[in-house]
């Protein structure tokens, strides 16, 4: 489930737009997700007297209509629950449905058809002391009203959706940088596999290399082959995301500019300011991405991540230009899990939505995150990360643990490098230098001890066994030297 607690607070000028009636409401939907939700029921929370938005939770829509009242009565507590853990219980919920038609289907016959889901939608929160202040339902470029009775305002055949960005709230939103990325199927489709002939050629590379890498993992009883394995992962890993931030490699990405960043409000909402230009995505921009990366360099890759240490490591790169790279490539890598693969996606898709949140596209986070519990509904990580994103937790407390690890492990690293210099810098030192340094300063015979050039005498190591040698720059004793 994709449920959506977080409200967003932005700087301290904010202008309110209201939203009149059910046909305004339509509009604002895109807006409020990020995407337009295709196949899916969403339930948004209204508080106070003026109905400003709060949190909202979203779902396919059930296949079969035996799980309709269940579905329904699971989304408005979702809702309800989710509003009072941040502090605020709903006071109104609009509901809206949204699927296309079906072969044979018009839009009228979508919406009677889930008619009988509406109004269970509509009963399940009566239940909970919550009006449905309104439930549309959009097919077809049009939508209908479950609640209004009015023929003039909501006629029975539907009302068509304004045209694309001809909306206030269109207006508004572009005004505030706020991006529709798409419909919910083009964003879902861009993390799974394309099809095409290619694909064979990938399924091979992951039969291969699972074969030869999966055993290094699990039967190795001292664990050095994890630790090779888990080495070589980040390094490749490390070394393919480069490719994705060279600015002479095909980039997949067009920027649009935005107008200037002032947040704007829908119904009292705070909308988050806008990155001043737009970032569209494109199939060729896609297609340019995934061939930065080899066949044989991705299956390693998706066999690698597997481990959970390896792909802890990966999160680290979360921030800056390697967020970005790094939401790229694990996007390219979800992609390739091909079937029977299906599964192994779920560590991608996982760091895909991590990544995505950590760099502030929260829509793209919910869907990748959403989609690796569709892969694997058991995946720690990914239900921790779906959960934080959702009931609007900052990510900057996780990015703060990742770069503790990422620091310490450097440490460790440096104190171990350092060990290992001084214990080569004293191999290096036979016993009989000592004397050999000695010889210089002395007569043979055991006679009178002559200072050695540059050296000296009545000096600390004066009369020491073993401290006349000269000190050079670097000398032993020194951090350096050792």
């Amino acid at each position: 489930m994709n449920a959506n607690h977080h409200e967003s607070s932005g700087p301290t000028r904010t202008q309110q737009i209201t939203l009149r009636g059910p046909a305004e409401l339509a509009d604002a939907l895109p807006f409020m997700l990020g995407f337009h939700p295709t196949d899916s029921v969403v339930l948004a929370a209204l508080h106070g007297e003026h109905g400003r938005f709060g949190g909202r939770v979203r779902l396919g829509i059930p296949r079969s209509p035996r799980e309709w009242a269940s579905t329904a009565d699971h989304l408005a507590e979702c809702l309800v629950e989710g509003g009072a853990r941040s502090g605020s219980r709903p006071d109104g919920i609009v509901v809206f449905l949204c699927q296309d038609p079906a072969a044979g289907e018009t839009g009228r016959s979508v919406m009677e058809r889930l008619r009988p889901f509406a109004q269970r939608l509509r009963t399940a929160c009566g239940a909970l002391d919550i009006p449905v202040y309104e439930a549309l339902c959009i097919s077809d470029g049009l939508y209908f009203s479950y609640c209004c009775p009015d023929a003039r305002c909501c006629p029975p055949d539907g009302t068509p959706l304004a045209l694309s960005g001809t909306s206030v709230m269109a207006a508004a939103a572009a005004y505030a940088g706020v991006q529709v990325r798409g419909s919910l199927r083009d964003m879902e489709g861009r993390f799974k596999p394309s099809g095409g002939p290619r694909e064979e050629e990938q399924r091979a590379a992951l039969d291969a290399t699972s074969a030869s890498i999966v055993p290094r993992i699990l039967e190795d009883a001292e664990g050095r082959e994890r630790q090779d394995v888990r080495e070589t992962t980040v390094r490749l890993a490390r070394e393919v995301l480069r490719r994705f931030a060279n600015p002479q490699n095909p980039q997949s990405q067009k920027t649009a500019p935005a107008g200037p960043t002032a947040p704007i409000a829908p119904a009292g909402r705070a909308v988050p300011a806008g990155a001043g230009r737009a970032v569209v995505w494109t199939a060729e921009g896609d297609a340019a991405d995934d061939a930065l990366v080899g066949t044989d360099e991705a299956a390693a890759l998706i066999i690698g991540l597997q481990d959970r240490v390896t792909r802890d490591r990966a999160a680290e790169w979360m921030e800056g230009w390697e967020g970005k790279a790094a939401l790229r490539l694990w996007r390219v890598l979800a992609r390739r899990c091909v079937t029977p693969y299906q599964e192994h996606a779920a560590a991608p898709l996982t760091l895909a939505g991590w990544a995505a949140w950590s760099t502030g596209d929260e829509p793209t986070a919910r869907v990748a995150l959403g989609l690796a519990l569709d892969a694997d509904p058991e995946y720690v990580f990914a239900q921790l990360l779906h959960q934080a994103c959702n009931e609007g937790l900052d990510p900057e407390s996780l990015r703060s643990c990742l770069r503790n690890e990422r620091d310490g492990r450097a440490a460790s690293e440096q104190d171990t490098a350092a060990s290992s210099r001084r214990v080569r810098m004293r191999t290096a030192r036979p016993q009989g230098t000592r004397q050999t340094l000695r010889d210089p300063g002395r007569r043979t015979g055991g006679g009178e001890r002559r200072p050695t050039a540059g050296v000296r005498p009545g000096g600390p190591a004066t009369g020491k066994p073993g401290k006349g040698a000269p000190r050079h720059g670097g000398q032993r004793g020194s951090r350096s030297g050792r």
